[in-house]
């Protein structure tokens, strides 16, 4: 079933890492939501089937009002055949999960939060330019838990100067503690234009160190593990069957649409993206006009993102359906860039499957681009 997927571009405030599209001021949030309803009736042929997945994005979600979340989901329902099992997800900050914002969120559709927890340390809270603090960040996931909203996925970061592993280990722990069935990790990465990337710049900042972010991930890796969370994709971790709906389909090429400013679509064929401009998307809404720009993916386009994302996933790359979907040719050089990784203990090579090995993790993108496909004839 396809997915949608839903920008919405507000935030209290910038984290000194974030390059998301995204404002700091609400004045026009109740112009921007009226905008992403008309969006999402002018896409009402995009999905000929039921919608398995919903999930909002940003930014911060949770900031909205519930009314203005009802009329998206409004929206939504006026336009698309929901199905009753969908997974519907907000993204959320721990500040917003106050006990009344969870009341109201239950009164919405959503069944899962994304949680932007980060850190359980104020110290590394206040580095990164957060709103919230250690103690919402805890109380806001029990709290959810109290509530009935047990599907959670908890965000952490790690691989920044202030971390020590000693902390990093504290912080998987507490994530294990509180019971959340799903943790997504992201090593930070330093963005252009981002007030980290200028005081890194400025040697205000102590550059990002790769060893460091290397020993942690394996910290990380092991210590999941060991609670029985399976690495699903080389960032998200769950329980048994508790893996994010939305997000596989996104690493198995599942189609779906993306609505707001700055947000992406997927059709198999094709890949939509608005503009990463308020103004604009709503200005080419205001005339009727759909604000996207179409990316025509080639045969190659489709392979190497295809590469790209299984490869990253615990059911790797399926060399049946590089067959079925890209033709032989693709699966025979395929076959022949693998032997460039005959005496590296990067992969595990199957007669159906190619997957990382735990050591391949630390090189999942330099591996794939070893197996794209420049040119061929198509």
């Amino acid at each position: 079933m396809s997915g949608i997927y839903i920008h919405i571009p507000f935030c209290k405030k910038a984290c000194h890492y974030c390059d998301f599209h995204f404002s700091t001021s609400l004045k026009y949030a109740d112009e921007m939501v009226e905008a992403i309803c008309k969006e999402i009736k002018m896409k009402k042929d995009r999905i000929s089937g039921q919608v398995g997945s919903i999930y909002f994005g940003g930014g911060t979600p949770s900031i909205l009002s519930q009314s203005s979340l009802q009329k998206i989901f409004d929206a939504i329902n006026s336009t698309f055949s929901v199905d009753t099992n969908a997974e519907i997800t907000i993204e959320t900050n721990p500040d917003d999960l106050t006990s009344q914002k969870i009341k109201e969120l239950r009164q919405l559709p959503v069944n899962r939060f994304s949680v932007g927890i980060q850190s359980f340390f104020n110290e590394d809270l206040v580095w990164m330019n957060r709103v919230h603090n250690a103690s919402e960040a805890e109380n806001c996931i029990r709290r959810s838990q109290d509530a009935g909203f047990e599907n959670l996925t908890l965000d952490l970061i790690y691989g920044y100067p202030l971390l020590t592993d000693t902390k990093w280990l504290s912080n998987i722990e507490k994530a294990v503690e509180l019971q959340v069935p799903h943790v997504s990790a992201y090593a930070l990465t330093v963005e252009p234009r981002t007030a980290l990337a200028h005081a890194i710049k400025n040697k205000q900042q102590n550059p990002i160190s790769d060893n460091q972010s290397a020993g942690q991930f394996v910290i990380l890796m092991d210590k999941l593990l060991e609670a029985g969370f399976e690495q699903y994709e080389i960032s998200n971790f769950a329980k048994p069957n508790r893996y994010a709906i939305h997000n596989t389909n996104y690493w198995k090429g599942v189609n779906y649409i993306g609505i707001g400013p700055s947000a992406h679509g997927f059709d198999g064929q094709n890949r939509y993206m608005n503009p990463a401009s308020n103004s604009l998307y709503m200005e080419q809404l205001e005339r009727n006009k759909l604000p996207e720009l179409i990316e025509e993916l080639s045969l190659n386009d489709r392979f190497n993102e295809y590469i790209m994302t299984s490869l990253r996933t615990m059911w790797g790359t399926d060399l049946q359906k590089i067959t079925d979907e890209f033709g032989k040719d693709f699966l025979e050089e395929t076959k022949h860039n693998l032997r460039g990784f005959e005496d590296k203990d990067w992969l595990i090579l199957g007669e159906e499957k190619i997957k990382l090995s735990q050591s391949g993790k630390f090189f999942a993108d330099h591996i794939a681009s070893e197996l794209f496909i420049i040119n061929s004839s198509e």
